[in-house]
């Protein structure tokens, strides 16, 4: 059974950081491109990340360019998403997701094969 669980979130005062975890567990994720999306209140989920399991090629929305930066650990199947400069609008929901393919398909076409149960983020101004 594959389990993907999710840490760190919590509140934060604007221009703050927070560094999530993403533990991967249940079969091997060396194919597999890992990443971050976000749901917030009234909104779409958004992709906001996602990294190359082997190869360390990130890809990254917009919004959160220069500010986030995501990582992986392949020893320990963890994955990472250190957030700088946090602004209210990056209040939501965060999932670690998993999807069979690269890092740039998983941000074009936004999806995953597996998906964690969420962790709140939120940034107060």
């Amino acid at each position: 059974q594959v389990q993907l669980v999710e840490s760190g979130g919590g509140l934060v005062q604007a221009g703050g950081s927070l560094r999530l975890s993403c533990a991967a567990s249940g079969r091997t994720f060396s194919s597999y491109a890992m990443g971050w999306f976000r749901l917030a209140p009234g909104k779409e989920r958004e992709f906001v990340a996602s990294i190359n399991w082997s190869g360390g090629s990130t890809y990254y929305t917009d919004s959160v360019k220069g500010r986030f930066t995501i990582s992986r650990d392949s020893a320990k199947n963890t994955v990472y998403l250190q957030m700088n400069s946090l602004k209210p609008e990056d209040t939501a929901v965060y999932y670690c997701a998993a999807y069979r393919g690269t890092a740039q398909a998983m941000g074009v076409i936004k999806v995953a094969n597996y998906w964690g149960q969420g962790t709140q983020v939120t940034v107060s101004s």
